[in-house]
C-alpha cells in the first residue's frame, strides 16, 4: 500500500510539473488553430444565369417518376444553389404540380404513380396506399398544362440526343410539352433563347439504355454513331457560340447500375419432383435429347456441319458445333440457385433440322436480368397452369435479359459516344465528368464520400432509387460535387477546397408514401 501511495506521489507532481511548463507557454504554441479554409470563388466563370440542359438525370427524375420533391434535389437545382453563393442568379424549374409522380395525358395511358419501398421492394405508390386502406392523392399534373414561362432546368425525361434539336419535340415527350415555348421550340433553341452565361450538358444516356431497357429486344435501337456524333457537337457549337463556359457529361456503362445487376441468374428454388419432371423425356429431357441427335447428324454430314456451324481461325465447325450444343442443354437440380431458361437470338437457328430445337438455354453468370423480371419469374404463363412457369417451363423473352453479345454492342457503342463527349469537352475547353468511372467505382464499392461508402446496390447501397436506373436524391448530390469537382479543376473556382461540396447525408434516400 505504500509503494502505491509513492508511486501515485511521483506520477502526481510529474503532472503537476509538465502542467508548469505548459502554463509557461504561449497559448499559441499549445494548440495550433484550426486552418482557415479559402474564401469561395467562381474562378473565372459567370454563373449568373446558369442554364442546364439533357434528359432524366437532369430532371431529378427519381423512383420512376418525377414529382417536385424529386426535382427540388436535382443536380442543377443543388448546383444553382453553391452557385448563388458566388454570383449566381435565380433558378427556376418546371415543377410537377404534386409528388405523385404521375400525369394526365388525354387519350392516352397516364404516367403512373411514383414508387415507394414497401418493406420488401418498390410497389407504385397508388398500389401500396389501396391495398393499406389509405386515400389515394389524386394526379393533379396534365400536359395540356403549358406553364408558359422559361425554365433554367430544360431536363426533359426520355430524351436522346438528337430530340434537343428536334423541332416540335413537345408534340411526343409529354414533360417537354409542358415547358416548350411554342409548338414547333426546340430544347436547345428555349435554352438559348435565355442567353446563357453557364451551362451543363448531359444527354447521350436515353441513346443506349433504350435499348438495354428493353433487353436488346430491337424495339428502342441504339443511336447510330453518324447522328449522334452530329447532333453532339450541334448542341456543343450552339451552346459555345458565345465562348460560354459549361460542364459536360459522359455516359455509365448500363452494366454497373443496379437495373441490370440485382436480379440474379439463377433464382428458382425446386422440389425433387418438380426438377425430376423438367429434367423428363416429358420436358426438356426430349430437347436435350434433340440436340445429341441433331450434333450427331451434323458430324455425320460435314457439309450441313460446316453450313451451320462455319469454322474459325480458332475451332474447327465439329468443336463449335460441340460447344455449343453442350451450352444449349437444360438441366436442373432439386434446391435453389436454378437457373432460369431464356431465349437467346444468338444460338445456332436448327429448327430446320428440327422444329423442336428452339434457340433457348439456361442463363449463366454472364447474362445480365432486368429489374422488372423479378416479379416475372415465376408467374404462369396460362394462369392455373403450374406446368407454365415463365422462366422454367416457359423461356424468358429476349426483352427480359441482356445477353453478352447484347452487352458489347452497348459497351462499343458507349465506348464510342464516350469519346465524341471526350473531344468536345478538350476541343471547346469544358469541364468534364466522367460519369462513366463514377459509376464503376460505386459498382464496386471504391467511392467515399464525407462520412458515406455508397454503392450501386439497390436500396442498401444509399444512392440509387426503386427503379435501378436513377439516382435517388443523395445520389443526385453525390454527383453534384463531381460537377463541381470539376469546374473547379477548369475554371479555377474552388467549391472543394473552400469547403462547399453539399453534404450527401442531408439528402434523403426515399420518400415517404404519405409525401403528397
Amino acid at each position: 500500500m505504500k509503494k502505491n501511495n509513492i508511486m501515485n506521489t511521483k506520477y502526481f507532481w510529474i503532472l503537476i510539473v509538465c502542467l508548469s511548463v505548459f502554463a509557461c507557454k504561449d497559448e499559441d504554441d499549445i494548440i495550433d488553430p484550426p486552418a482557415q479554409l479559402p474564401a469561395l470563388t467562381s474562378g473565372n466563370v459567370d454563373f449568373s444565369n446558369y442554364v442546364a440542359l439533357g434528359n432524366s438525370l437532369t430532371a431529378g427524375f427519381t423512383d420512376n417518376a418525377l414529382f417536385i420533391a424529386s426535382q427540388e434535389n436535382s443536380i442543377p437545382n443543388i448546383l444553382s444553389q453553391q452557385f448563388a453563393l458566388v454570383g449566381g442568379g435565380s433558378f427556376s424549374q418546371p415543377l410537377m404540380n404534386d409528388n405523385t409522380g404521375g400525369m394526365i395525358i388525354p387519350n392516352t395511358d397516364d404516367l403512373p404513380y411514383r414508387l415507394i419501398f414497401n418493406g420488401s421492394g418498390p410497389q407504385p405508390l397508388n398500389e401500396f396506399l389501396e391495398s393499406n386502406g389509405l386515400p389515394v392523392p389524386p394526379v393533379t399534373t396534365n400536359v395540356t398544362e403549358n406553364l408558359m414561362s422559361t425554365f433554367n432546368n430544360m431536363g426533359v425525361p426520355g430524351a436522346k440526343v438528337g430530340h434537343l434539336l428536334f423541332p416540335g419535340y413537345a408534340a411526343l415527350n409529354p414533360y417537354y410539352a409542358r415547358m416548350a415555348t411554342a409548338p414547333n421550340a426546340t430544347v436547345i433553341g428555349d435554352a438559348m433563347a435565355q442567353n446563357p452565361t453557364f451551362f451543363s450538358l448531359w444527354i447521350g444516356n436515353n441513346d443506349v439504355l433504350g435499348y438495354a431497357l428493353s433487353g436488346g429486344d430491337g424495339t428502342n435501337p441504339i443511336t447510330d454513331m453518324a447522328t449522334f456524333t452530329g447532333a453532339y457537337n450541334t448542341l456543343i457549337q450552339t451552346l459555345t457560340a458565345n465562348e460560354t463556359k459549361g460542364v459536360i457529361a459522359n455516359i455509365p456503362s448500363v452494366t454497373t447500375i443496379p437495373h441490370f445487376t440485382t436480379v440474379p441468374h439463377n433464382p428458382v428454388p425446386l422440389d425433387a419432383n418438380t426438377a425430376a419432371f423438367l429434367n423428363g423425356p416429358s420436358a426438356y429431357g426430349a430437347y436435350n435429347a434433340g440436340l445429341d441427335a441433331t450434333l450427331a447428324f451434323l458430324i455425320a454430314n460435314p457439309a450441313q456441319l460446316q453450313f451451320f456451324f462455319p469454322p474459325n481461325e480458332n475451332m474447327t465447325s465439329q468443336e463449335i458445333a460441340e460447344a455449343e450444343m453442350a451450352r444449349r442443354k437444360i438441366a436442373f437440380n432439386a434446391g435453389s440457385n436454378n437457373a432460369v431458361v431464356i431465349l437467346d437470338e444468338a444460338l445456332t437457328d436448327l429448327t430446320a433440322i428440327n422444329p423442336a430445337l428452339i434457340s433457348m438455354r439456361q442463363a449463366t453468370a454472364d447474362d445480365l436480368l432486368v429489374l422488372p423480371a423479378s416479379s416475372f419469374i415465376g408467374t404462369e404463363a396460362i394462369p392455373g397452369n403450374p406446368q407454365t412457369i415463365n422462366g422454367v417451363a416457359v423461356p424468358l423473352g429476349d426483352k427480359w435479359v441482356l445477353t453478352p453479345e447484347e452487352q458489347a454492342e452497348i459497351a462499343t457503342a458507349t465506348t464510342a459516344f464516350n469519346q465524341v463527349i471526350s473531344s468536345a469537352a478538350e476541343q471547346f475547353g469544358l469541364a468534364f465528368v466522367d460519369t462513366n468511372m463514377l459509376m464503376q467505382q460505386l459498382n464496386t464499392g471504391d467511392f467515399s464520400s464525407g462520412n458515406f461508402n455508397p454503392s450501386s446496390a439497390l436500396v442498401t447501397g444509399g444512392v440509387f432509387s426503386l427503379d435501378g436506373v436513377h439516382p435517388n436524391s443523395r445520389g443526385y448530390a453525390l454527383i453534384a460535387n463531381e460537377f463541381m469537382r470539376a469546374i473547379d479543376a477548369t475554371y479555377d473556382s474552388n467549391f472543394e477546397a473552400s469547403g462547399n461540396f453539399v453534404d450527401i447525408g442531408t439528402y434523403p434516400t426515399n420518400y415517404s408514401p404519405t409525401l403528397q
